[in-house]
């Protein structure tokens, strides 16, 4: 078999050739190929280096027990920190909003679709008392705020895995991107609207990490989308303010001059029996201050979640 044309020495053999360190599923591996394939039409070489992550290893345990951001990452950050690999690549919504000190986001993709999707039936379908499969606590805040009758089981698991989860009376939840990079689209029942079920900040699109001030970050700055990488800073702004130990489900996204913005509160229903939830719609400025109107769109988000709660 003809090896691929981005399969090529390593950094350390040849100057130019940048070794990837990704995740080997295969939504992982495709998005990296598409950025070495983009890395080898601007001249640079590239090796895919495959690392095999917490969430891989742990996939009977939810995310949220096994620490949500973070575990599809560190291993693959920790591949360049050791001098395995050249660059780090991730689903930019897997990154922890505090950044590893000694790595820089050298690149964002163009980002694809950032929707989340249903796959089985769409939301109106649905019957009373459905069953909606997700791992996400976003996915179920938001779902079960529009539909409060729906029953959630847990989700985990390659996209194949996913796919063949899907309840005989309800649905899935997934990212229409996922679905986009393995060509298996036609399996969507429902584009869920992104300003009313708010995706996750960074969805739909893939980071690159790189040693901070070295000659890679450089190199990869050919695969950089400004537009993206305005938007998802701005996502990730949000995020930031709530604290990087926030396990609330949040939502945070940038389209069109907007950021939208979803955060719920605890478990714990408030004194009308809901869980208090906080929606908005912020527009931006189109100038350095969208990051500071992004905090101050998390602390009021935050302040009328704890307020609802007391």
């Amino acid at each position: 078999m003809r090896r691929p044309s981005w399969t090529c020495s390593t950094w350390a053999d040849v100057s130019g050739t940048l070794r990837l360190a990704t995740r080997a599923s295969p939504q992982a591996r495709t998005q990296t190929e598409a950025i070495a394939t983009a890395l080898v039409a601007a001249g640079v070489g590239a090796e895919l280096v495959f690392v095999e992550t917490t969430g891989d290893r742990r996939q009977d345990v939810p995310l949220h027990v096994i620490g949500g951001q973070g575990v599809f990452v560190k291993e693959v950050q920790r591949a360049v920190l050791d001098g395995r690999a050249d660059a780090a690549v991730h689903s930019a919504k897997d990154l922890p909003s505090l950044g590893h000190p000694d790595l820089l986001i050298a690149a964002f993709t163009a980002r694809r679709d950032a929707a989340d999707v249903l796959v089985g039936r769409s939301l109106a379908d649905l019957p009373t008392g459905a069953t909606v499969a997700t791992g996400s606590v976003r996915r179920r805040a938001q779902l079960a705020a529009a539909r409060p009758d729906l029953r959630f089981v847990e989700l985990r698991g390659n996209i194949a895995r996913r796919l063949a989860q899907v309840p005989d009376d309800g649905s899935i939840v997934m990212a229409a991107a996922a679905l986009e990079v393995l060509g298996l689209t036609d399996r969507v029942a429902e584009r869920l609207d992104p300003t009313r079920f708010v995706p996750a900040v960074g969805q739909g699109c893939v980071a690159i990490e790189a040693a901070a001030g070295g000659e890679v970050a450089a190199l990869l700055g050919t695969v950089d989308d400004a537009a993206t990488r305005r938007a998802v800073e701005i996502e990730r702004a949000f995020l930031a303010e709530l604290g990087a130990g926030c396990t609330l489900p949040v939502g945070g996204h940038v389209a069109e001059g907007v950021l939208h913005v979803f955060l719920a509160g605890s478990d714990s229903p408030d004194s009308t029996g809901h869980t208090p939830i906080a929606r908005d719609a912020v527009a931006l400025a189109g100038d350095v201050t969208d990051r500071e109107i992004a905090r101050a769109a998390a602390r009021a988000a935050h302040a009328a979640v704890t307020r609802t709660v007391a």
